[in-house]
């Protein structure tokens, strides 16, 4: 493939938007100043998501919102000109869709669903399904497997299959997990072979170049406690232990590749060190080699390699690592001339940015698109075809294809969106009370609109524990619409979030409600003392894990918050240690790291207004734990609303009026709530 240098790709043409799509009309400039999106604009689906590329180039394929409906819409790339075929359900909500091969589509779908276990069990049924490009032939993969007794026939009609590996070099199979077990899946008469059976303790196979499995993992239990191991295939066909890591250590040992050599893997190590990073493993002598790919302040999380047969095959094409946001280091020279020129084009510049490493408190200057940034979303197997988006963390952006040497639009995701209204996110760091330097995003309201500060503040710690936030464009509405409305907001990357090293991640065992809760509040007073936030005028918000703080910021305010928002908390840290995680990995690794401040035992001792508010099919944070908490919250001095919201999750919304009732919710909470004059 011949790509253009980065001066001639900057010359491209934009083209006129493909059929089918739209771009947001530009307004006249104006003194006054854009008003702030509408709950409802905040809530309307992506009007084009999940945009994809056929292997050979030929077609793209994309979401499109109708309201409360999405449907696929399928083009014809040699005549983006065209009107593009399109695709809908009646039955289930269309929720992604990619291609699995050259002409058949893998479709993501879900709807509500009762199961009944002596009890009704609300929750949501999810399926995976095959399709033509045509959409008149649909299958479900799920037909394909053969159970082995009436009891799975049974258990199988809710579940859906995972795609382990799309075998990008066979016309007709993909490999598919299925209740464990390993199937080749003929996607055109939607018939399969099993060759692998499966068991309890195994959760996940990885697959070489040649779609080949060569490494499963194992989970479980010694005298040392809860285990990771990593195993690979034999000669003979058996499976040999590699690397056995205890969770309790925070050991990572993940095969994230293989080289043309089928002796060495590339893993993705911490071993004996605070940060991951990407390693040549030798399997015949079990040695890891020197680091191929790291980071000097953040964790490398992968790469991607050329798995077409050709002269390219086996060609590493980028690193991938944990910075303020997921990001791509392009190294083959194609490519990274490709990714040059895509950001020259579309206005992706870096910028010097000072980062910390919380694990030496060393810190740096790198080159970084602190501003706008741009992703790389799909691409055919040549490169030959590409889909971009570039926006900004106020901005939703737009996609474009590069296709024939030239850029064209593909369409706004939320044009309803006016990125003037939106605040900007930087990182920032901060001291805790313990010494430890905390990582933050920082996002103001736009000083056009609000000034320059201070401003009401919301805190907002991310879900999880382990899990951690990133400076991108917010899919979930919540910073956006609260930097709308003039608030800053600050999202800690407390201690026990993960991806920023192993040191900030274990410092939060069993610290939840204590040290881990100190870092959100330093938080809070570091932005008094830098002039962000007005003393007095600070909430708590979160979600999940998020929750669970707000409502220990109810019990230990220790005068910052003026109220909180609790969103499907965790109350009870009995109760989550048994029932919380459905994934086996996260409930055993994580079971004993949870422990601390009990909400649940102290809910009637709140001492700021609360609200609380919930879903009646979340299976992740049961209704019960919000149930519990108010009822006892309630019997202390302090106002405290609840929300129940119908046929929500822990997760995306089912309806958009549904998306809608939760923003206003804390929307309206935060304006005339928060003890009876709004924050």
């Amino acid at each position: 493939m011949k790509f253009l240098s980065s001066t001639a790709l900057s010359a491209v043409l934009f083209l006129a938007p493909m059929a089918g799509v739209a771009f947001a009309q530009s307004t006249p400039a104006s003194t006054t100043h854009p008003a702030a999106p509408t709950i409802e604009q905040f809530a309307a689906f992506p009007l084009m998501s999940s945009f994809t590329v056929s292997p050979d180039g030929k077609h793209i394929a994309a979401l499109q919102a109708r309201g409360e409906d999405r449907v696929i819409l399928v083009w014809d790339a040699e005549h983006l000109d065209r009107e593009p075929t399109v695709i809908g359900s009646s039955q289930m909500k269309l929720q992604g869709v990619s291609f699995v091969k050259n002409d058949v589509l893998g479709v993501s779908l879900w709807q509500p669903y009762d199961a009944s276990a002596g009890t009704t069990i609300k929750t949501f049924l999810g399926k995976f399904m095959l399709t033509d490009l045509q959409g008149r032939n649909w299958r479900d993969p799920i037909n394909s497997f053969r159970p082995r007794s009436s009891d799975e026939a049974e258990f199988l009609k809710t579940q859906s299959p995972n795609v382990l590996d799309s075998l990008p070099n066979d016309p007709d199979n993909i490999l598919i997990e299925i209740n464990g077990d390993v199937l080749r899946l003929n996607v055109r008469s939607n018939r399969s072979e099993r060759i692998q059976r499966s068991s309890e303790r195994v959760v996940g196979y990885s697959t070489d170049l040649n779609g080949e499995l060569r490494v499963r993992v194992i989970a479980d239990r010694d005298a040392n406690g809860f285990f990771i191991a990593t195993q690979f295939r034999n000669a003979s066909g058996g499976w040999e232990e590699h690397f056995r890591s205890h969770v309790k250590n925070r050991e990572v040992f993940s095969v994230t590749g293989f080289s043309t050599d089928p002796n060495i893997a590339y893993v993705i190590s911490n071993r004996g060190r605070d940060k991951a990073a990407v390693f040549e493993y030798n399997i015949a002598s079990k040695t890891l080699g020197e680091a191929v790919f790291e980071h000097p302040l953040f964790e490398a999380t992968g790469m991607d390699i050329n798995r077409i047969r050709g002269p390219h095959f086996g060609e590493v094409r980028s690193f991938t690592y944990n910075g303020p946001r997921e990001t791509d280091f392009p190294i083959a020279p194609g490519y990274e001339s490709l990714v040059t020129g895509l950001s020259q084009a579309l206005n992706v510049e870096n910028h010097p940015l000072r980062a910390t490493d919380p694990a030496t408190g060393v810190t740096r200057t790198i080159s970084y698109p602190t501003d706008r940034y741009m992703n790389v979303t799909a691409a055919s197997q040549d490169w030959s075809t590409v889909v971009v988006w570039a926006g900004a963390s106020n901005d939703p952006g737009a996609y474009y294809i590069f296709r024939n040497g030239q850029l064209t639009p593909l369409g706004q995701p939320n044009p309803q969106i006016n990125p003037a209204t939106i605040g900007k996110t930087e990182l920032v760091y901060y001291k805790a009370r313990d010494g430890l330097d905390i990582p933050g995003f920082l996002s103001k309201p736009p000083a056009e609109i609000f000034g320059p500060g201070p401003y009401p503040t919301v805190i907002m710690p991310h879900g999880g524990p382990w899990a951690r936030d990133e400076m991108t464009w917010d899919y979930s509405s919540w910073r956006a619409m609260l930097t709308s409305r003039g608030y800053a907001v600050l999202q800690p990357q407390y201690q026990g979030s993960d991806g920023w090293g192993k040191r900030l991640w274990m410092a939060g065992d069993n610290e939840w409600g204590q040290k881990m809760q100190d870092d959100k509040d330093d938080g809070a007073k570091w932005l008094i003392d830098q002039g962000v936030a007005q003393q007095g005028r600070i909430a708590m918000f979160g979600f999940s894990y998020g929750g669970y703080a707000a409502m220990v910021a109810g019990i230990r305010p220790e005068g910052i918050y003026k109220c909180a928002i609790a969103g499907a908390g965790v109350s009870d840290l009995t109760k989550i240690r048994s029932s919380m995680f459905q994934n086996p990995y996260t409930r055993e690794a994580q079971r004993d790291t949870v422990n601390g401040l009990n909400p649940i035992t102290r809910a009637n001792q709140i001492q700021i207004p609360m609200m609380v508010f919930t879903g009646d099919r979340d299976r992740t944070v049961t209704q019960d734990h919000s149930d519990l908490f108010v009822g006892r919250a309630r019997g202390s001095s302090q106002d405290v609303q609840y929300h129940l919201i119908k046929d929500y999750a822990h997760g995306p919304a089912w309806t958009r009026a549904i998306m809608a009732e939760q923003l206003g919710y804390i929307d309206d909470y935060l304006r005339t709530g928060c003890g009876g004059s709004g924050l």
